[in-house]
């Protein structure tokens, strides 16, 4: 079959009979940038078809554009959008088809009907909602969500063409002076700053598009684009006729500031309380119910600040504007805290076992780090010695403030240890063992003399000393149980702990090999010492092998060499295929994963010895990956604070969240902390100091 029938510029050129092996039935419609067309598939499903004008084939930049709105729908294929069924933007026309979704456009219906009722509108509030989610999640900011563009579908609406659509890892760039977009349903940074725009701009978007869904008028109303611009940037908007219930919502997601909108997730979560009465539930997944605080605070050695005052933002009006319909004093208390002046833990009782997404911010400077353990999410944050979250809705049980004003600096992740959280003060200069339940100190002690080489077990806490001693405090009680002048090499590295035994490393000067060091950390014996090929670092314990990643001199990781646990020697050698510069990785089972500069995530197969898959992620450096085997995720964390996750089995990309980057440009994210995973869950932090929860089934 012929691709088509013209490629001419002519007007028979835009009615070509076929796209691919699809036979365009009729003209759906037409845009700026192609023609739409019915077809069907080999099946019979009704299509739609969007084919690009001629004129536009041959311009690369477009061709450009069409791959990444192309690249942007299949990433977002969902119940909320327009699934792709088969594209090929590499035709002389090119063309994607999609599911024809039978229904009008929101201008569509709003041009014949009018205002749509407040039932109409919630629906369309709740669905959009969810579907800016998802886009969001998939990695894809909509940047030209209009009524044009979302789809009356029977079931829910549809958000379609993704034509300007942007990954956040998308190469291409908006040209210096050219604003992409409809200016009455643009946000402000668009016009602004076009080059930073992300998911906030989208959730303006349906602020303004649900005021012409209310009204038949949008939130900044005038027929000249320059001046809609300037109200756009400068005025307030105007959301009179909107329903009562739903004004603050709007108005929140209208805010100037991106940081000042709701996420989608919050917006859904407002809509479960706003429209408990009527017949959202459908598109609105369940949420938590709002509990009162205990005032009941932990017997402390040390006072833990309560969180601090702030102003309320639009996003806080939103919340409190829906919480007074559950009643005055629940109202009080969300406005006032816990003045008491005595307790300082905020943990919900009663709260429920069902799981919903989280994230809370523990302070700004630096992203928190955390580990779990005894039953809660344990992390060290700028400011903070320890604070301890309920791992089910992110509330603060507990916190420690650091002392001797370590400012913007976290320190490492507390950890749990003969029964105790275990924390590192940012300096290293001591060690402080906490009640889990109230953080309250059980004991501490000064640590300045091992620079940081502090490791736990389960119950011993091993200290390293620059000239080569090793001794061990019980975790528990902190009293001295042995030491052993010069086990190691001067300035060794306690690098790992795990399959009974902890690891010390020394490098050669020259860098050809590493002294391994099994050490008992019951008695501080040294099981064995082995010589390792290159700078080692030892990941993991698996088949009663320890595995070590093997640099060369350049700081690469070229290999992966596994110890026997029995007496330390070489039992194999896994060579990579390519060398990965200043990479992380974990060990899973059988299965190394392996994280380089630069992006690129490799799944290596330590029993075959074969790589299993590469992805590049596009990010320019990275935590070590976490894995979890239930969901058959691998997650790892970038910089800017976007959690991603791809099949472990495959490496396929299979979502990620939006960026969380800290207020401070200039400053470069020396250790970016690993994503915790636990139970179904995983937790991510990032550089705005927030914490995030999200159930693993789930991208992120």
């Amino acid at each position: 079959m012929p691709s088509y029938n013209s490629i001419g510029s002519g007007p028979e050129a835009e009615l070509p009979e076929y796209a691919g092996h699809y036979r365009l039935e009729e003209r759906l419609g037409a845009g700026g940038m192609g023609v739409v067309h019915l077809a069907r598939s080999t099946a019979g499903l009704p299509l739609a078809v969007k084919v690009v004008h001629a004129e536009f084939a041959e311009d690369p930049e477009f061709r450009g554009r069409f791959r990444q709105e192309v690249a942007a729908a299949r990433r977002v294929s969902g119940a909320f959008t327009a699934p792709v069924v088969d594209a090929d933007p590499e035709a002389e026309r090119p063309w994607m088809a999609t599911l024809f979704i039978p229904g009008p456009t929101l201008a569509d219906h709003v041009k014949r009907n009018g205002p749509m009722s407040p039932a109409q509108l919630r629906h369309l509030t709740a669905g959009l909602a969810e579907a800016l989610r998802d886009i969001h999640r998939a990695g894809v900011v909509h940047r030209d969500l209009k009524p044009s563009n979302v789809l009356l579908a029977e079931d829910s609406p549809k958000v379609i063409d993704f034509g300007i659509s942007r990954p956040k890892d998308s190469e291409l760039r908006t040209e210096t002076g050219k604003l992409i977009g409809t200016p009455p349903f643009m946000a402000p940074e668009q016009f602004r700053r076009p080059r930073e725009v992300g998911p906030a701009a989208d959730v303006f978007a349906l602020g303004s598009l649900l005021v012409h869904a209310a009204t038949g008028r949008g939130p900044f109303d005038s027929d000249s684009p320059y001046l809609v611009a300037y109200q756009v940037v400068h005025d307030e908007p105007d959301v009179s006729g909107v329903p009562e219930d739903l004004a603050p919502l709007v108005l929140a997601c209208l805010a100037k500031e991106p940081a000042d909108r709701p996420t989608p997730d919050e917006l859904m979560a407002e809509l479960r309380r706003v429209s408990a009465r009527y017949d959202t539930q459908a598109f609105i997944p369940a949420q938590r119910e709002p509990v009162e605080p205990s005032t009941a605070g932990p017997v402390a050695e040390e006072p833990v600040a309560p969180a601090p005052r702030r102003r309320p933002s639009p996003r806080t009006l939103l919340t409190l504007a829906g919480t007074l319909a559950l009643g005055g004093a629940l109202t009080a208390t969300l406005l006032t805290g816990n003045d008491s002046g005595t307790g300082t833990r905020s943990t919900p009782v009663g709260s429920p076992a069902t799981f919903h997404p989280w994230r809370t911010k523990l302070g700004s400077g630096a992203a928190p780090t955390c580990s779990y353990g005894a039953g809660s999410l344990n992390c060290a944050a700028p400011g903070a010695l320890a604070v301890s979250l309920d791992p089910r809705d992110g509330s603060v049980r507990w916190k420690r403030k650091a002392s001797g004003g370590a400012g913007d600096v976290g320190g490492a992740a507390p950890v749990v240890s003969g029964g105790l959280v275990h924390a590192l003060a940012p300096d290293g200069s001591r060690l402080v063992a906490m009640a889990p339940d109230t953080g309250r100190s059980r004991w501490s002690m000064d640590v300045s003399r091992f620079q940081g080489q502090v490791r736990q077990t389960a119950g011993r806490v091993l200290l390293a000393a620059p000239d080569g001693t090793l001794s061990a405090v019980d975790s528990a009680t902190g009293r001295r149980e042995w030491s052993r002048r010069h086990a190691v090499g001067p300035r060794s590295t306690l690098a790992y702990v795990g399959g009974g035994l902890a690891y010390a490393t020394t490098s050669a000067a020259d860098g050809t090999n590493t002294l391994v060091s099994a050490v008992d950390p019951e008695t501080g014996e040294i099981r064995w010492r082995q010589r390792s090929p290159g700078t080692a670092t030892p990941i993991g314990v698996s088949d009663g092998v320890v595995w070590c990643t093997e640099r060369d001199a350049s700081g690469a990781t070229v290999a992966l060499v596994g110890h026997r646990l029995a007496d330390g020697a070489v039992g194999r050698r896994v060579r990579l295929a390519l060398p990965l510069p200043s990479a992380t990785a974990a060990l899973h089972g059988d299965t190394a994963y392996l994280l380089a500069a630069g992006g690129a995530l490799v799944a290596q197969d330590l029993a075959s010895g074969k790589q299993v898959w590469r992805s590049e992620t596009s990010v320019s450096r990275g935590s070590a990956p976490a894995v979890d085997a239930a969901s058959g995720r691998v997650y790892v964390s970038a910089p800017d604070g976007r959690l991603l996750a791809v099949d472990r089995r495959t490496g396929r990309p299979v979502g990620q969240s939006g960026p969380r980057p800290g207020g401070r440009s200039d400053r470069v994210v020396a250790e970016i902390p690993t994503p915790v995973v636990h139970a179904g869950r995983v937790y991510g932090s990032a550089p705005d100091g927030t914490v995030s929860g999200a159930a693993t089934a789930d991208d992120p």
